[in-house]
């Protein structure tokens, strides 16, 4: 059998879809969820092979869910909304499903992700989950067995620490895997800038720019810590200060 969750915050439409896939008898619902937080905890708890994903959900939203777990499952995204259907294929999703769909059109993703089954022993996405950063003002990070959402006005700056990124906060710090380039496309760029290939600041943080050694620079911030800041980074750093 085929273990499958539907996770949507949308009775109805989880309902529609647990219809839908009776149809398909090689496959077993284990779990049905109504938010992001239900759904983590079904997964790792029942290890499914497939799941079909809300995007827009209470608490955390499908993708930030997904950012959340190592070894994510083959995913197909249900979804209102089609701003996100370029995000869900860089996620490597088997298939963007826009509500309301039909049967037709929810066997088809069926049948994409029988195919992939058929072709790899393994159909779940291993790349760019890590990466799905959107425009946001927090992160959610997992601390031991909880899950955290860090505000970015919370956050001092960002430390590359290598397949994931340190985020300094004022109580702490916490690990996210996530890359540089996808965090910083993330970030709001009137308030954090990169200062250096492995630093991320916020702007509000700074205290005081001082020459370190020949073309670098330190930033002193308000918490008395000290950031290095690279020759190109210190032009961005000027840019943004309009100094």
């Amino acid at each position: 059998m085929i273990k499958t969750i539907l996770i949507d915050d949308e009775p109805l439409a989880a309902s529609l879809v647990a219809e839908y896939l009776a149809e398909f008898k090689q496959f077993e619902i284990v779990a049905i969820c109504h938010d992001g937080f239900q759904g983590l905890k079904a997964i790792q708890q029942f290890q499914p092979d497939l799941i079909f994903l809300d995007v827009q959900m209470p608490k955390i939203t499908g993708f930030e869910m997904l950012e959340l777990l190592e070894e994510p499952p083959a995913v197909i995204f249900t979804t209102a909304f089609d701003d996100y259907a370029v995000k869900a294929f860089d996620a490597m999703a088997i298939d963007y499903l826009l509500k309301p769909f039909s049967a037709d059109r929810f066997e088809k993703a069926i049948q994409k992700f029988l195919a992939q089954l058929q072709t790899n022993s393994d159909p779940a996405p291993k790349e760019g989950i890590t990466n799905l950063a959107e425009k946001s003002d927090r992160l959610v990070v997992r601390v031991k067995n909880e899950i955290k959402i860090i505000s970015t006005l919370q956050v001092s700056y960002f430390e590359a620490a290598d397949d994931y990124i340190s985020i300094h906060t004022s109580t702490g710090k916490y690990l996210k895997k996530m890359t540089m380039k996808s965090l910083e496309e993330a970030l709001d760029p009137t308030r954090f800038v990169r200062v250096h290939r492995s630093f991320i600041l916020n702007m509000n943080e700074i205290s005081k720019i001082e020459p370190y050694e020949r073309d670098s620079y330190l930033v002193k911030l308000r918490n008395g810590e000290q950031v290095p800041v690279s020759r190109s980074g210190y032009t961005r750093l000027r840019q943004v200060l309009g100094i």
